[in-house]
């Protein structure tokens, strides 16, 4: 390790501000990864301040070092296993006593902790006024105002860590201070500390047994398990039973209770002497608001209506730039058909770098547009709101009412979608919400939808967008429901959590977010799917098919056949589109699209959709790009021509109930690659497999019902 480098871990409760202040603290310069054998996303970055350098490591955030979930128990096992130099636990200024629970507990790890009174401003609004130097001189640990989302503060805060690790160059940060929790248990803490201690080769040794003690005498189980095996663990676990016997009967309360009831005690005192509340508003904005939004009858409307003024302003503001991306990319493949010779390289150009990854990123600022008012909704606090507006109806389908998290992020991308879900507390839970959540309408599916909406609905396509996403989110609680009244039985375990108070969102922190989204988007278009389109234009120009003079002047009958009067002009593009459909016939790309079609004709797809419904196997963005290719593969588009959405309306296998079909097939089949190997981490081979058949036979299907039901109806 470096000679002046700082780890730094940032901690605290759920809603605390600490993202946000990892990113004020680190910029761009940050890299997310995931923590060794877990999906748990992990963000690290690096700050530059005179010869000294900073590491910050994000942690998730937890409540207690006591872990339930495998947010909780990433965030300990870290703090223990890899013993950082220093502890920022940041804290909710405007809910001190909550936050200041598990800065006791970090306290007694033996790690210097230094305290961030983030939101300080908004407290101080509402007349709550901390006086830190007597806070700080009572916990024993530096603490700093800041207010992370506008920058305030930073720079105090990193004098109070450079104040807090005064020798970190030589021999090591300074320890704080820890909770002395009475005589009667200190006593008993005192006995197991000095066991644990002085056991060889045990999990604790000096301060850290301090904290292991505590865990014990509060029932900690992962502190049992540390120290089973372990040389002197048998005398260690059996003073602890003792002790914990002995507390009980004391106290006539559970050891955990009484450990716990010691340390608010000693945090509401810490409080009554640090803070004063000068005055309470007469109004609260968050209370006047919440009258209305979480109102038991307007709750549930009032979300519908939120996510549908979303996609609308989503439409409607983004079909601007995504008109002049189009623009772009058309101008850029006349550009290249007029200056190459015609042959492979300007087919591989044009038909398939252009046609695939370009159309692809003309559906860049709608998906901008959508992770923007979604990161803006959560910053503005309403995503915990979302929870408990949906609580009651998800849990009449069997789900968790915090499920709604993975469900609301699975609009964006199914892999952090299923990665959040580790934050419930119950397994079986957790499996449904896994096994569910990508059925949701994740941003790699919306260009297929925004493609197939605008050609064929263009009146109502934000409306039929809509109604695609609210069949995902229908058959979601249904599969629900299914699911936990058969393979995974049991009741859901009540909702409990936190609402923050409604605070105004950040542009800074709302384009970050978004930023970050962008670029796993570009990254994958720049990779998986410019390979994907190269394959597949591959697989659509080989083998070579060479006309012969005959089937050429066949073309030309048969073109003045049905237009006597065609000009020379007429009857070349009349003959161009003719061989480029056979050259098509006769492609490997047609070959696959003849073998699958049998599967997929039951459900309105001819051999062009079924072949770009296998290639969203890979990844949903690629169906975009392969029906770009396989409709304009060895054609050439005039400056009149109105791109993909003019080929497939003029495609006479393509109707308005085709169209719906295949959005709905590729809104439940299963979700992409990258998407799957998370579902594989978080549960293993034997849910991977099982959510992949299930939402391949739900997406056949439910395709092959809607559809036909639809020629029932005459559509």
């Amino acid at each position: 390790m470096k000679k002046n480098l700082l780890r730094i871990a940032l901690a605290g409760n759920p809603n605390s501000g600490k993202t946000t202040l990892f990113n004020a603290l680190t910029g761009a310069h940050h890299q997310v990864g995931n923590y060794p054998g877990v999906t748990v996303e992990k963000r690290e970055g690096t700050r530059m301040r005179g010869d000294r350098s900073y590491h910050f490591i994000d942690l998730p955030g937890i409540y207690s070092l006591t872990a339930y979930s495998l947010d909780e128990v990433v965030t300990r096992d870290f703090i223990l296993d890899e013993k950082p130099d220093l502890i920022i636990d940041v804290l909710d200024s405007t809910n001190l006593e909550r936050n200041l629970y598990l800065c006791l507990q970090m306290q007694e790890l033996g790690i210097p902790v230094v305290g961030a009174l983030n939101m300080s401003d908004e407290a101080e609004a509402r007349g709550v006024r901390i006086d830190e130097g007597q806070l700080s001189a009572t916990l024993g640990i530096p603490l700093a105002k800041i207010t992370a989302n506008r920058g305030l503060g930073i720079d105090l805060l990193l004098d109070k860590i450079d104040e807090c690790c005064p020798e970190s160059r030589e021999g090591g940060p300074r320890p704080g201070r820890t909770l002395n929790y009475g005589a009667e248990i200190e006593e008993w803490l005192g006995k197991i500390e000095s066991l644990i201690a002085s056991g060889q080769g045990t999990a604790g040794a000096g301060a850290e047994a301090r904290f292991l003690a505590a865990k014990l005498l509060e029932k900690d189980k992962d502190a049992a398990a540390r120290l089973a095996g372990k040389a002197g663990s048998d005398a260690v676990l059996a003073a602890a039973k003792e002790g914990i016997a002995w507390i009980e009967k004391h106290y006539g309360k559970d050891a955990e209770i009484v450990i716990s009831e010691q340390r608010y005690g000693y945090i509401h005192g810490a409080v009554k002497e640090a803070v004063e509340v000068v005055q309470k508003p007469n109004f609260m904005l968050t209370e006047a608001v919440d009258r209305v939004i979480m109102n038991r009858f307007l709750a549930l409307p009032i979300f519908v209506v939120i996510l549908w003024c979303v996609f609308q302003l989503t439409f409607e503001i983004g079909a601007y730039p995504q008109a002049w991306l189009e623009t772009f990319f058309g101008f850029i493949g006349d550009l290249l058909n007029s200056h190459l010779a015609s042959g492979p390289l300007r087919s591989l150009l044009v038909d398939g770098v252009i046609a695939g990854v370009g159309g692809v990123f003309s559906f860049v600022p709608l998906i901008v547009l959508l992770f923007f008012f979604m990161s803006i909704l959560e910053d503005v606090g309403y995503m915990s709101r979302a929870a408990f507006a949906t609580d009651k109806l998800l849990h009449s389908f069997g789900l968790h009412g915090q499920s709604v998290f993975p469900l609301m992020l699975g609009f964006g991308c199914s892999v952090p979608a299923v990665l959040s879900s580790r934050t419930l507390k119950s397994t079986r839970d957790r499996i449904v919400t896994v096994l569910v959540t990508p059925m949701m309408s994740c941003g790699a599916k919306l260009p297929v939808y925004l493609l197939f909406s605008a050609a064929f609905f263009p009146d109502n396509a934000a409306n039929i967008v809509m109604l695609i996403y609210a069949c995902g989110v229908v058959l979601s609680l249904a599969c629900s429901a299914l699911l936990k009244a058969t393979v995974l039985k049991g009741d859901p375990t009540p909702l409990v959590m936190e609402l923050p108070p409604y605070r105004s969102p950040t542009l800074g922190g709302a384009l970050w977010h978004v930023w970050e989204k962008l670029c796993s988007y570009i990254k994958k278009a720049g990779t998986v799917i410019l390979a994907c389109a190269i394959l597949i234009w591959a697989i659509t120009n080989y083998p070579v098919y060479e006309p012969t003079q005959e089937e050429t002047a066949a073309l030309e009958a048969a073109c003045l056949a049905e237009t006597p009067d065609a000009t020379e002009d007429v009857i070349n593009a009349y003959v161009e589109t003719a061989l480029a459909l056979e050259k098509l016939e006769h492609s490997i790309a047609g070959d696959i699209g003849r073998f699958i079609e049998p599967v997929f004709s039951p459900l309105g797809f001819n051999w062009k959709m079924s072949v770009a419904a296998i290639t969203g196997f890979a990844a949903k963005e690629v169906v975009v790009s392969t029906l770009g290719i396989l409709y304009r593969a060895g054609t050439e588009e005039d400056e009149d021509s109105a791109g993909l959405r003019k080929a497939l309306t003029a495609d006479p296998d393509m109707r308005p109930i085709n169209a719906f079909t295949f959005m709905l097939f590729i809104l439940l089949i299963p979700p992409c690659f990258a998407a799957l190997s998370v579902i594989k981490a978080e549960l293993g081979w034997k849910w991977l497999g099982f959510e992949w058949l299930f939402l391949l036979l739900l997406g056949w299907t439910a395709a092959f019902i809607v559809f036909q039901l639809g020629i029932m109806a005459g559509l």
